[in-house]
């Protein structure tokens, strides 16, 4: 059997969309959602978790009330530093405060208290506050094929499980378009999105234990043997195995155990990701 591209293609587009849709709706570096406001005046609000450039990251509030005043308590991560606190701008429609830059890799944690017509909500706590990862700017030269390779990748590999799945012949050629495009899109310019965003050029194995590194290098291991193995002689359980190999990166949510700067040595290094638990 040559192909079964009429079946696998759609397959491979569906599950390539649930897993980039999932990949964007979790990590620690997606923004916050929290409604603010009661009954019909309420609006889901967006707070970052993620800023890249040289500039503040900006925490816009939506005005649900002409009567609201709001605060924003903040703090370098992890620091012995107090807390600061300043009054959001009134900026006609919105409430702003922009939190102060930081190197890259390097948080804050944040929280604010609203007054809404003499009602207090709070946006998270001194226990439990927002976490805000910074990172340098990545020009778009190199961030825009980064991606589209990695999602041309992901979307290769699920057409070549299927294909290896229904026992095709079709499945050994497009491993070594995934591989390829692992190779360029994560390999090649994996590293230089890293040097951008976060200084260093590789914070996987064997130097450290960035997971989002580490991630693809077992993506990179398996499906370049896979490749071997169909170079020799068509392999479908490799494949397959390669295949939802990717997948279970995947699943892992972006950026957990990522980079984290240091305030006291003044370098990145690698934790535990993020304390947020959204």
């Amino acid at each position: 059997m040559t192909q079964k591209f009429k079946i696998t293609i759609p397959l491979a587009i569906l599950v390539t969309l649930i897993t980039v849709i999932y990949q964007r709706s979790t990590g620690p570096t997606y923004p916050k959602k929290v409604m603010i406001g009661e009954g019909d005046a309420a609006v889901k609000v967006k707070f970052p978790r993620s800023h890249g450039g040289s500039t503040g990251a900006p925490v816009d509030v939506p005005k649900v009330s002409k009567n609201m005043q709001g605060t924003i308590t903040y703090k370098r991560y992890p620091t012995n530093d107090a807390w600061t606190t300043v009054a959001l701008k009134d900026e006609g429609n919105f409430l702003r405060f922009d939190l102060p830059n930081q190197p890259p890799a390097g948080k804050l944690m944040y929280y604010l208290t609203l007054n809404i017509d003499g009602k207090v909500q709070n946006i998270a706590s001194v226990k439990d506050p927002i976490f805000i990862r910074y990172k340098g700017e990545v020009p778009t030269y190199i961030l825009a094929p980064h991606i589209f390779f990695m999602f041309l990748s992901m979307l290769l590999s699920a057409l070549a499980l299927f294909e290896a799945a229904f026992e095709t012949n079709s499945f050994t050629k497009i491993s070594y378009y995934v591989t390829g495009c692992l190779m360029f899109g994560g390999m090649v310019l994996g590293p230089l999105v890293q040097k951008f965003a976060f200084g260093v050029y590789w914070a996987g194995f064997p130097f450290d234990w960035d997971l989002t590194d580490n991630k693809l290098l077992i993506m990179v291991i398996f499906w370049s043997i896979a490749a071997i193995l169909n170079y020799r002689k068509p392999n479908r359980v490799a494949t397959v195995i390669a295949g939802l190999v990717l997948f279970c990166m995947y699943a892992i949510p972006h950026s957990t155990m990522g980079s984290q700067y240091d305030y006291e040595k003044g370098s990145v290094e690698i934790k535990d990701g993020f304390k947020d638990k959204v």
